[in-house]
């Protein structure tokens, strides 16, 4: 049984947690069916925790409440029934038609584990934050500065004033500009590349209103933003290349455009048509230049 999402994060950070909260994490990763069944009473009498451990730790992998906690864990076990549906990594001399499958399967399921732990109050939260900015900020390096780059284009077609940074130096730069009328958002898988912590940290210190898109769990670019958005925690070791976390990443960022501009529709939708149509006409221009 492989795991996903929270199992994962709580493997991950075991290393990372107080005395009572890894007997808790073990307890769970060693019987996650049987925890889903239990009451928090019964939980910590059979973990060797307590109740407000307990609570701490599900606050900890943003989680509400216990409740929530369980019936999050029990949507992802469910979807652990499958082995089709588990990662795969790259293996030598494996077939064209299986790896198609293979990148498929990684991707769909990548998809899926990030919408179960989307926090859809988060998601609103950011919606309007973007709506009412004045400025946006987009942070990010590597293969999480290009998931930028296309939020940065999408936002640039509604008419927000948006910028993108993948330098350090222009991270800082640009944060210590900011006010409190513009928002900055931090993109990381693992929530702990440097340069962007640091960025966030000086946009918030600037009073912006800042976001973080992160893999699922404890992190601390999470903990720098006031507004929290996760990704699947799935993809481990090096030779996925960040393949999976990429689409989730994106999948994030199409969300939150589409539910901007749902939200507020007859403002932003005609701002598409007349970039839609301006590009065409461009394009359009240039083709008939070509063929004089």
């Amino acid at each position: 049984m492989s795991a996903v999402s929270i199992l994962n994060a709580i493997q991950e950070k075991m290393d990372h947690l107080h005395l009572k909260e890894r007997a808790l994490a073990e307890y769970l990763l060693a019987h996650p069916q049987q925890a889903v069944q239990m009451t928090i009473t019964e939980l910590a009498a059979q973990s060797g925790s307590s109740t407000a451990t307990i609570s701490r730790f599900c606050k900890t992998f943003h989680s509400h409440s216990f409740p929530d906690f369980k019936q999050r864990l029990a949507t992802e076990l469910v979807q652990q029934t499958s082995t089709a549906n588990q990662y795969q990594d790259i293996v030598a001399g494996k077939p064209l038609h299986d790896i198609v499958s293979a990148i498929t399967t990684n991707h769909l399921r990548s998809i899926t584990d990030t919408t179960q732990v989307l926090d859809r109050n988060q998601l609103s939260l950011a919606i309007e934050a973007l709506h009412n900015a004045n400025r946006i900020d987009l942070y990010g390096s590597a293969t999480s500065g290009i998931v930028a780059q296309d939020f940065f284009h999408k936002l640039i077609r509604i008419g927000k004033a948006a910028a993108t940074f993948s330098d350090p130096h222009m991270m800082l730069t640009s944060a210590t500009s900011l006010t409190s009328r513009d928002v900055a958002i931090g993109i990381s898988y693992s929530g702990e590349t440097p340069e962007t912590i640091h960025a966030l940290r000086s946009a918030a210190d600037q009073g912006a209103t800042t976001l973080s898109i992160t893999r699922f769990g404890a992190n601390t670019l999470a903990e720098h933003a006031a507004i929290r958005l996760f990704t699947s925690s799935a993809e481990v070791g090096m030779r996925r290349g960040d393949m999976a976390s990429r689409m989730a990443q994106l999948h994030v960022v199409d969300i939150l455009f589409i539910g901007l501009v749902s939200e507020h529709f007859e403002q932003y939708v005609p701002r598409l048509e007349r970039s839609y149509q301006l590009v065409k006409s461009y394009t359009s221009s240039k083709e008939e230049r070509k063929t004089k």
